[in-house]
């Protein structure tokens, strides 16, 4: 018959494990949290990954690695949008990706190229989303405008924004001047794409620089992005 103190030690050591798979969660949504903070934000960029920086043909093998089922590689046209955003130091992105919910905000943001990666302050998805007591995690359900829409009614301030995806399932005609469709085998390969993305981004830009200037003026109301 196994002692007591055995039994408590196989208790405390269950809970240590308990604990740090929390403290693991909570270091991923601080370092998550802090990086919504930079001292300027200019536009916002909700980046989807399948689809965008490479053909939405990815898998994720039974021992956890992710590959890409068709010509080229994960992330091929990452330096396309690097390029595209170099006139706009003060753009951030957001992941809303699938790829978050799957890896977490760390992992799934160090997949970027490190340019890209500075510009991260956040994701669509966080860990806290468990869930609910029917046990169904509503972020899963969610269209993407939706995760958008959620996200930026946690904001502070109203801050012009853009998404490119290659989902606009449940989109609203009235906001699809803030999506960047993408076909889901081209993704930012398409010229149109690349072309339509630096115009919006330059419409969406110009919006930030006069929401200063009325600061400025002290007389600054928000309007729709």
């Amino acid at each position: 018959m196994p002692s007591a103190s055995a039994g408590l030690s196989r208790e405390l050591e269950s809970w240590w494990a308990l604990i740090k798979w929390g403290m693991a969660l909570v270091k991923d949504e601080v370092c998550c949290c802090l990086l919504r903070l930079p001292s300027e934000i200019g536009v916002i960029l909700f980046l989807d990954f399948d689809g965008v920086l490479h053909p939405d043909a990815v898998y994720r093998r039974l021992d956890g690695r992710i590959e890409l089922r068709a010509s080229g590689e994960l992330f091929m046209w990452a330096p396309l949008l690097e390029e595209i955003l170099e006139d706009y130091p003060e753009l951030r992105i957001v992941l809303s990706t699938s790829w978050v919910r799957v890896l977490g905000f760390r992992r799934a943001r160090e997949r970027l190229p490190a340019k890209l990666a500075e510009r991260v302050i956040g994701a669509t998805w966080h860990s806290a989303m468990g869930r609910n007591s029917l046990d169904v995690i509503g972020w899963d359900h969610q269209t993407r405008f939706q995760q958008i829409s959620a996200y930026l009614s946690r904001s502070p301030n109203p801050t012009p924004w853009l998404a490119i995806d290659d989902d606009d399932v449940g989109w609203p005609d009235e906001q699809k001047s803030s999506l960047i469709l993408t076909d889901p085998v081209k993704g930012l390969a398409s010229v149109n794409v690349q072309n339509l993305l630096r115009h919006q981004l330059e419409i969406k830009s110009q919006v930030h620089g006069e929401e200063d200037d009325s600061r400025d003026n002290g007389s600054f109301s928000s309007s729709d992005s």
